[in-house]
């Protein structure tokens, strides 16, 4: 199986992940952590509403989860896949956990057209790639993927208004 088809399998599930976290009353957002031989290793939702903190979104939580579990070598080596282009907190604790890889669905610009100025999301312009170029290792971005844009943001639809 080619690079791009796994990378969509894998984008279409965290799309259903942030399916689940709107279900559970939480911000439509999923991400998933993947190995080197495609093994999913985490999966996790935002839960910055049902859990009271603002650091809740699905790819810092993940980060998180993931310091705890794996150590850095291992963890440059695996590839985060999340919906939306990490926001710049997000883009942090990737860094700092040393995930290699992020793969996202859509841009964070996009984002911004879905969720306008909904105060719940004061989505900031700063792509992730600007983020991880002014650390001192390197984190490979891939994305966005327009041929799934479109299933990431029907996850967002109505959420909004």
């Amino acid at each position: 199986m080619e690079a791009q088809e796994k990378h969509l399998i894998f984008l279409k599930r965290a799309i259903e992940i942030s399916q689940q976290a709107r279900e559970n009353g939480n911000t439509p957002f999923g991400a998933l952590l993947v190995d080197e031989e495609d093994n999913i290793l985490l999966e996790q939702e935002n839960i910055e509403i049902t859990e009271h903190t603002c650091t809740g979104h699905a790819e810092t939580t993940l980060a998180e989860r993931a310091s705890r579990l794996y150590d850095k070598d291992f963890l440059q080596t695996c590839r985060m896949y999340t919906t939306a282009e990490p926001c710049a907190m997000c883009s942090g604790a990737i860094y700092w956990s040393n995930i290699g890889t992020v793969v996202y669905g859509m841009t964070e610009r996009k984002l911004l057209e879905l969720t306008g100025s909904n105060e719940q999301n004061p989505t900031l312009d700063l792509p992730c790639r600007d983020v991880f170029t002014k650390g001192q290792k390197e984190i490979t971005v891939i994305g966005p993927f327009p041929e799934i844009e479109a299933d990431a943001a029907a996850v967002h639809e109505g959420y909004w208004d």
